[in-house]
């Protein structure tokens, strides 16, 4: 075939084309010679010498698609009602995919179509384009389209919108029909909608017009209305609990519904008019019904009304909010009224519990929705704070820290590391919930230096564990004191005892008795050197801790030593008895002990004179010793400063090795006292650096902003007061770190 233009007679190319045209359009057998023949006369009548005859063809086949859609309109409307849908869909198939057969054969003419009507870069930016679809067609009223593009729109011109009452018509009633269970021909169905959409694919812009406004808007009203009195019924009829099943199946239903017959873009349309009419219209009668389930919690029926009011717009509110107040209650009542030896195990095991299941019935009937666990943590917080009246201080510090003590000691019996490390695990959450943070770390520490001093750990490995836990909760400052420990007790234990064994042997002195220490620093040791009572060493240690300290003054040039007695601990054995017996003691109850090496029998005021006690501490360390009956008294069981004291001779023990414990060792009421006033100390010490650090910044800042700026940076410690916040401010203005500004009361200044 030849490519160069030349006459071409178009009457009988056109007679020739047209039986293909026909062929094709009607999805008829078309042979492949065929074809290509005219294919190469569309060719050669768009290039033909002298004038292209385009434009005629173009013509000739719109009259053509005309006519043909014409005719299978006329069918359609004389098939009767109930067939029009069929046989619309029927002729829909067969038009639709000639159509794209017949853009095919029309290829060349398609591009010939595209060079004349394209607008140049430069058309589009100068606005020099003049040529109209005139110039092809002859007629500034028809827009010049490729010829599948054409077939589609003659589709609509004379097919769809004649017919669109009566297609809508058909469509709602076949619809409705399916809703009511009866059988229809969905592919059909399925065909006549989606032909609305595809019948205008072409376009870039709203490719989904027609089907929206002609079909779509029309649909969704009548579908609220009829789901409208559904629900109207179903409340009639019905149950909460089975009204949400109805409706849970109805929207499950209309769901799967609109995949079967509409297009993508209406199935959040539709789902979301449902859930208007059967679920926010009714969001009273629902929200009404919350608070039974979630007290009860019908785990069911939680989990319907959840994906019932979880699309809705706060729908969810009400439910979060009988949610986190029924867990409050649960977790009150778990912590309330607590008796027993082992509270502190009682109540974090209370709440873990509490939170466990709470936090299963989110994941499982929420779907673990961020919402319903914010709700969990604000319940958590508000029942680990809890204190019964504003006068007394929250216990849950404290008891938190006693629990952990508890489990990291060496009595914890019957459990694995594993489930230790667990349990602290857990006991974590718990931590994370505290407001009073530096109240925990105030007495975690006190019983952390017991736990160290005392080797009364279960494992180091468990201790260190724990405290990286804390470290990853509230950083390296929380817990660098507690690191510090550790590495006391590490140096102590291991290096420098070798270093002092090894300074003994090399100046070859014999200390006569086993003798170990621990230097510790006393900024991060909570023990107070304070108040330290007077003591007088006994004679058989006064050699011991002169030769450590002149070992220690040698090799550590500054340093000065403190002894902490009452943290000293001795064993000595009794030799007086029909068997000998190991006990360990502390220093005071050593040196007390010591006095009756020389006789049996001492006076209150011979001991005192060898210990240089006061007479408070000594009488409680003699009392100790006469409750557990190693030494007695002459006249009475109360020790005073005229009793007699001797040796219990008659003395029986179930071990032969055995240990009493020192005051120290126990927690007293004087010693939580001591320990919240220390903490208040702090915390106004802390309050007052965040004041001026936020200060020196801001350089001037109003009160209430000054407030909120020293709540936020504290509350990862401690929630502060307002009071506390306002005198840490009057102090530092006493102490000219701040000024009131003089244009207002409310308004401070940094003073560099």
């Amino acid at each position: 075939m030849s490519l160069k233009p030349r006459r071409v007679d178009f009457k009988e190319t056109w007679t020739n084309l047209l039986g293909t045209v026909e062929g094709v359009i009607t999805c008829g057998q078309v042979k492949r010679a065929t074809w290509n023949d005219r294919f190469s006369d569309v060719y050669a009548l768009c290039v033909a010498f002298p004038e292209p005859l385009g434009d005629q063809l173009y013509n000739e086949t719109k009259s053509f698609l005309e006519d043909h859609v014409s005719k299978l309109h006329m069918d359609v409307c004389e098939s009767g009602e109930e067939n029009v849908l069929a046989i619309y869909h029927r002729h829909w198939r067969e038009y639709s995919k000639g159509s794209n057969y017949l853009n095919l054969l029309f290829g060349y003419l398609n591009t010939r179509l595209y060079k004349k009507t394209k607008k140049s870069d430069a058309d589009r930016i100068y606005g020099t384009f003049t040529g109209s679809s005139e110039e092809f067609t002859g007629s500034s009223e028809d827009n010049v389209l490729e010829i599948g593009k054409l077939g589609l729109d003659i589709w609509k011109r004379l097919m769809i919108t004649p017919l669109k009452d009566v297609l809508l018509k058909l469509l709602l009633k076949e619809i409705k029909k399916d809703r009511l269970g009866d059988s229809i021909n969905q592919g059909v169905i399925q065909g006549v909608i989606l032909s609305l959409v595809n019948v205008e694919q072409y376009k870039k812009k709203r490719p989904l017009q027609l089907y929206e406004e002609l079909f779509e808007e029309v649909f969704l009203d009548e579908t609220g209305s009829y789901y409208k009195q559904e629900a109207n019924k179903l409340l009639d009829e019905f149950s909460c609990s089975e009204y949400m099943e109805k409706v849970s199946q109805r929207l499950d239903d209309e769901n799967l519904r609109s995949r079967k017959f509409l297009h993508g873009s209406s199935y959040s349309k539709v789902t979301h008019k449902c859930q208007e009419v059967m679920v926010a219209a009714h969001l009273s009668f629902l929200h009404s019904e919350c608070k039974i389930m979630v007290q009860k919690e019908i785990r069911h029926d939680l989990k319907n009304m959840y994906n019932l009011l979880h699309p809705i717009a706060g729908g969810l509110e009400v439910l979060i909010d009988h949610q986190q107040k029924h867990t409050k209650h649960l977790g009150l009542d778990a912590v309330s009224n607590l008796k027993g030896d082992n509270i502190p195990q009682q109540f974090v095991e209370n709440i873990l519990e509490i939170y466990t299941q709470q936090r299963e019935l989110i994941q499982s009937v929420y779907s673990g929705d961020l919402k319903f666990i914010g709700a969990l943590d604000r319940a958590c917080t508000t029942v680990v704070n809890h204190r019964p009246s504003q006068r007394v201080p929250c216990k849950s510090p404290e008891l938190l820290a006693k629990y952990c003590d508890t489990l990291l000691k060496k009595s914890s019996k019957g459990m694995s590391e594993n489930e230790v490390d667990d349990k602290l695990t857990n006991s974590v959450t718990v931590f994370k919930y505290l407001d009073d943070k530096d109240i925990f770390q105030r007495f975690y520490a006190r019983m952390l230096a017991r736990r160290l001093i005392y080797a009364q750990s279960m494992s180091m490995d468990a201790e260190e564990a724990m405290i990286n836990k804390l470290k990853q909760a509230c950083g390296y400052e929380f817990t660098n004191k507690l690191h510090r420990m550790f590495t006391d007790i590490s140096i102590s234990r291991s290096d420098l005892q070798n270093k002092f064994s090894a300074f003994i042997k090399d100046e070859a002195i014999d200390l006569g008795i086993s003798f170990s220490i621990l230097v510790l620093q006393a900024g991060a040791w909570p023990i107070g050197q304070s108040n330290l009572p007077t003591f007088s060493m006994p004679q058989e240690l006064e050699k011991s801790v002169n030769m450590f300290e002149s070992f220690y003054n040698k090799s550590f040039s500054g340093r000065k030593l403190t002894w902490m007695h009452t943290f000293c601990s001795g064993e000595l054995k009794l030799n007086y008895l029909k068997e000998p017996y190991f006990v360990t003691v502390g220093t005071f109850h050593m040196a007390i002990l010591l006095t009756f090496n020389n006789s049996i029998t001492c006076t209150f005021a011979d001991i005192m004179e060898s210990t240089r006690l006061p007479e408070p501490e000594l009488v409680k360390q003699i009392q100790t010793l006469v409750d557990t009956k190693i030494i007695v008294t002459q006249d009475s069981s109360i020790v005073d400063e005229k009793s007699a004291l001797m040796l219990n001779m008659g003395y029986i023990n179930k071990r032969t090795k055995f240990k009493i414990t020192t005051t120290v060792q126990k927690d007293t009421t004087q010693d939580v006292e001591h320990t919240h006033t220390a903490i208040d100390e702090d915390r106004k010490l802390y309050i007052q650096a965040v004041v001026v650090r936020t200060m020196k910044a801001r350089k001037i800042l109003k009160h209430n902003l000054l407030i909120q700026e020293v709540i936020s940076q504290s509350k990862s410690r401690f929630s502060p007061s307002i009071s506390m916040i306002k005198k840490c401010i009057e102090s530092l203005i006493d102490k000219q770190y701040l000024e009131r500004t003089p244009k207002s009361t409310d308004e401070y200044s940094y003073i560099a």
